[in-house]
């Protein structure tokens, strides 16, 4: 008969497993069971001999290739060594009473611990940044590639011959495909699905792609929950969803999605936050859609490390990413960001992923703006607006006119420029403010744009545009609480400084873009013929454009200037 005792012996992760048969004098081998055998356990075997054999469960290595496996009889010893021989664990088994049925003890005792090759090797840890994501061999006060202090986390290493879980190793993307031609590979269009929001499809390249893997990054309140449950329950109409939260009880996601007079009935809410069990839930249901929020509290049992720390979250992401991409399921993290906007936790979570969104949201506006940070599917930079209403997020579709509200008196220090986010174009408002200084030293501050171009352009206007504002203070801010990241808004930002530096009111139906350059030049941006026709649209006639810009027919009912230096810009209309 044969007893299989996998009980893990040794120390410090160090596993064994013991597989004990006993094969009675004259009868073939024969299966009955297994149980499991603690160090000093007496077992009921029966007579005959007892075949042990050892393997090293963390490492993967076969003490008993040179052996093959030994025969015991009454009382016998082995010690177990690596290729070397060098002993370092042995199990000594013991016959014990004179009845029909002797028992054999089993006990065990690490005599040394050999890291030799891979027969033994020891469990190597690293320390990661949480910011950049460079590791160090030991610990320091300071990551030394991105300059960030106390960022350094302990994680553990995985030996490159420790067994996956599904016995031979695997891909990624959960398989291991044999190398073909490029041309070879089939590129059919993958069929998107839709959320059923307009601004979140667009942010996401045109709806969702099955296998990908998105991360929601967002402020505390700006709305992550509320914006995944009404796409959750939406979709849940036309295909299997599964929601774990780990935050919130499942009573009050439902007292959420009642408020919100979101559809119940379709959508599976589970109450997680083991990333096995997940996965469990994930292979029995087959979901087409997960949420998982979030990822900061998602822990594995396979680490001791606590939860949202730089290996949990590393390694639960992954897990989750490869077993989506390996059914083809729709996979939505949720994640923290930190004080400075950034998401929380690894940088290289950001590279597993496949699409890295950001909800943001200012204390005093109801408005929401989500940017997409990287898309494998599709634009980057891509924004959609939301607004927050009782009855959860609303898309706007037309932010153009939000951003525009303006008064009915024309004031200076305000100019009107249109951005390109994605793939469309986008008309915002921007003001200066230069007023007389009391200090010695001039502030210098600018809300929703970049702080070092603003100090930038001011010198550019001071040595091209013969304007003088060193001894003043300039405030400059975009309305709405959008931020700019291109440079599409230098010369807007300019006119509008020179408009209140001289207390003259730009012309309300003018509208500029273009890049200004340290000799003073305005050069082209992308995209400029559709900029001015999202300007007629508005009810914009006038427009300062760069000369590369400058379209070969002008756009029916609308004047165009184009300039090729802040020289020009500035006479045209100051």
């Amino acid at each position: 008969m044969v007893i299989a005792a996998n009980q893990a012996f040794g120390l410090k992760g160090v596993a064994y497993a013991l597989q004990i048969s006993v094969i009675p004098e004259g009868h073939e081998l024969q299966q009955i069971g297994a149980a499991d055998v603690q160090p000093g356990q007496t077992l009921a075997l029966g007579g005959g001999l007892v075949q042990v054999k050892a393997a090293n469960l963390l490492q993967q290595h076969r003490f008993f290739e040179a052996h093959g496996g030994s025969e015991f009889g009454r009382e016998h010893e082995l010690a177990i060594g690596d290729e070397a021989g060098t002993a370092h664990g042995q199990f000594r088994l013991k016959k014990i009473g004179r009845t029909a049925y002797p028992a054999w003890r089993i006990s065990c005792s690490i005599a040394a611990r050999i890291f030799r090759g891979d027969s033994m090797a020891k469990a190597k840890t690293a320390f990661v940044c949480s910011d950049c994501g460079s590791d160090y061999a030991k610990w320091q006060g300071q990551c030394s590639d991105c300059g960030a202090w106390n960022t350094l986390s302990e994680i553990r290493l995985e030996s490159g011959s420790r067994p996956s879980r599904g016995g031979a190793r695997q891909g990624f993307a959960g398989e291991l495909a044999p190398a073909r031609r490029l041309a070879d590979i089939d590129v059919a269009d993958v069929q998107r699905i839709p959320t059923g929001m307009a601004e979140l499809d667009r942010v996401l390249g045109g709806g969702l792609v099955p296998g990908s893997a998105i991360l929601l990054g967002g402020n505390p309140g700006a709305g992550k929950s509320t914006l995944l449950l009404q796409a959750s329950c939406n979709l849940a109409r036309t295909m299997p969803a599964l929601y774990v939260t780990g935050e919130e009880s499942p009573q009050q996601v439902a007292l959420r999605a009642r408020r919100l007079g979101l559809p119940m009935d379709q959508l599976e809410l589970m109450a997680e936050t083991q990333v096995e069990a997940i996965l469990t839930a994930m292979a029995q249901k087959k979901p087409r859609l997960l949420v998982v929020d979030s990822i900061q509290v998602v822990y594995s049992d396979a680490l001791t490390s606590a939860p949202g720390s730089v290996s949990q979250v590393r390694d639960c992401a992954a897990s989750l990413t490869r077993a989506a991409k390996e059914h083809g399921t729709v996979l939505l993290l949720v994640g923290h960001v930190t004080k400075d906007g950034n998401l929380a936790g690894p940088k290289v979570l950001e590279h597993m992923i496949d699409c890295s969104v950001l909800l943001e949201s200012s204390d005093d506006q109801r408005f929401r703006t989500l940017r997409g940070q990287k898309n494998r599917f599709g634009a980057v930079n891509e924004l959609g607006i939301f607004a927050m209403t009782e009855q959860g997020l609303r898309e706007v579709r037309n932010p153009s006119a939000i951003f525009l509200e303006r008064g009915e008196a024309a004031s200076s220090g305000s100019a009107v420029m249109v951005l390109w986010e994605g793939t469309r174009p986008l008309l915002v408002e921007i003001q200066a403010l230069v007023d007389d200084s009391p200090l010695g030293n001039p502030r210098r501050l600018a809300v929703g744009l970049e702080q070092n171009r603003l100090a930038m352009l001011l010198a550019v206007l001071h040595r091209h545009g013969g304007l003088q504002v060193g001894d003043q203070d300039v405030f400059a801010n975009v309305v709405g609480g959008v931020r700019v990241m291109e440079t599409s808004v230098d010369l807007a930002l300019l006119l509008a400084i020179v408009s209140s530096f001289r207390d003259r009111p730009l012309p309300r139906d003018l509208v500029t873009f273009g890049e200004v350059g340290l000799s003073g030049e305005i050069r082209p941006v992308p995209s400029g013929q559709e900029r001015l026709s999202e300007a007629v649209k508005h009810g914009f006639r006038r427009a300062i454009v760069p000369r590369g810009n400058a379209p070969k027919q002008a756009p029916e009912g609308m004047q165009v200037h184009a300039v090729a230096s802040l020289a020009e810009a500035l006479a045209l209309e100051l």
